[in-house]
């Protein structure tokens, strides 16, 4: 993959229009709400890990028990639906927020972000690298947020336009089928090693590491399980395909949604220098974005579908974003910041639409919503990610 070029912004800021005082202000009411919440982590909140993951499992065994008769039809589709929300209960409310770190409060090493292992072809320590590290210290940030884009779309109008984009549509949708084996590919960073800051036998060593774990998903969905359905083995293997590209594709479309809809701002480089934890703070409210729904759909996006607050607090119990998202709105509308939120066809119609309009050269940007100049980078305080929770 290419080294990805970006111009600098002439795009103001959302949060030009407010004062040194005000972002700090803000970020202290901001360490607030997360001090009251971990404060108040109990037995409820174990309970309901501890439920979400025997659901999770139940749906599983269920689903692959119904799926030794896959020739019958019905057993198909029922063991087929069963598995994919398994896998999809495993993915985003489970396996993304135990890696976080979320639940290492309670000390249970069964599910702590140093034990846990997922049902998803990235290796867990891979992952918690590329993604708790880099992705949520660097939200949006051009040239610094790997994820932003990916490397094979342009997703900002500053990222310097290739004749190959054109095609990012189409390439959007293989990706979206294959989700988590493009991304445990590109965490390796094999780019670097082309252009020589990183050294090929560490990414021989990441590479036997992804192969290890790739080989134990992929015997197990389709070979194992398979082999139990007798003469329904090629049955049983298209279930379990189907399964996971649904798990995928629906990944996809909610992280997606997170960062790249209209009305989400990408940041110079610059930004970074001097970043306050108030500036910090602002830069996850602006760099991300929030779905609408009930408590059933916020359960299957991995409470993703509140991004926002998952981005100002990534190691707060995923549980407690529902009672946190109304009092990070008011502090928005209190201060003149937009707070980003849409159904889930409105935004990710909104992704597609930018995708497809930055396939062409140009692309254009939305306006900011508030007066023009860049958020003040006062040198107070070092920029410090939220702290751990207690493990």
């Amino acid at each position: 993959m290419a080294t990805q070029t970006f111009t600098p912004s002439t795009v103001p800021s959302a949060a030009a229009h407010l004062t040194d005082e005000q972002v700090e202000a803000l970020g202290a009411e901001l360490d607030a709400i997360r001090a009251e919440v971990v404060g108040s982590l109990g037995e409820a909140d174990a309970r309901y890990i501890h439920r979400v993951i025997a659901v999770q499992r139940g749906l599983e065994v269920g689903g692959r028990a119904a799926l030794i008769f896959s020739l019958f039809p019905p057993a198909w589709v029922a063991g087929t639906a069963a598995l994919s929300v398994a896998k999809i209960l495993d993915n985003m409310e489970i396996g993304h927020n135990v890696l976080h770190g979320q639940w290492d409060w309670m000390r249970d090493p069964k599910i702590h972000s140093t034990t846990w292992e997922w049902d998803h072809a990235s290796p867990a320590a891979s992952w918690k690298k590329s993604h708790n590290y880099e992705h949520h210290t660097f939200t949006n940030v051009r040239g610094k947020d790997r994820d932003l884009g990916y490397s094979i779309m342009r997703v900002t109008p500053e990222q310097e336009w290739k004749p190959t984009d054109v095609f990012q549509p189409l390439v959007n949708l293989g990706l979206s089928m294959i989700f988590e084996w493009g991304i445990a590919i590109y965490d390796i960073e094999l780019e670097k090693v082309k252009d020589g800051t990183k050294p090929w036998p560490q990414a021989k060593a990441e590479l036997m590491g992804l192969w290890r774990k790739a080989r134990r998903q992929l015997a197990k969905d389709y070979v194992l399980f398979p082999l139990l359905s007798g003469p329904g083995f090629v049955s049983t293997v298209a279930a379990n395909a189907t399964a996971n590209v649904a798990r995928n594709m629906w990944a996809h479309a909610v992280i997606f949604c997170g960062h790249f809809p209209d009305g989400v701002e990408t940041f110079d480089e610059e930004r970074l220098e001097g970043e306050t934890k108030g500036q910090w703070y602002v830069r996850q409210m602006l760099g991300s974005a929030n779905l609408s729904g009930g408590k059933l759909f916020h359960l299957m996006t991995g409470n993703l579908s509140h991004q926002i607050e998952h981005h100002l607090f990534p190691d707060v119990p995923s549980n407690r974003y529902a009672e946190i998202a109304p009092r990070v709105q008011e502090i928005c509308k209190r201060y003149g910041l937009p707070y980003t939120t849409g159904s889930l066809p409105r935004q990710y119609g909104k992704v597609l639409r930018k995708i497809a309009r930055l396939a062409f050269p140009g692309g254009g940007k939305s306006p900011a919503t508030t007066p023009p100049t860049q958020l003040p980078t006062p040198a107070r305080r070092p920029l410090a990610a939220p702290a751990r929770l207690a493990s």
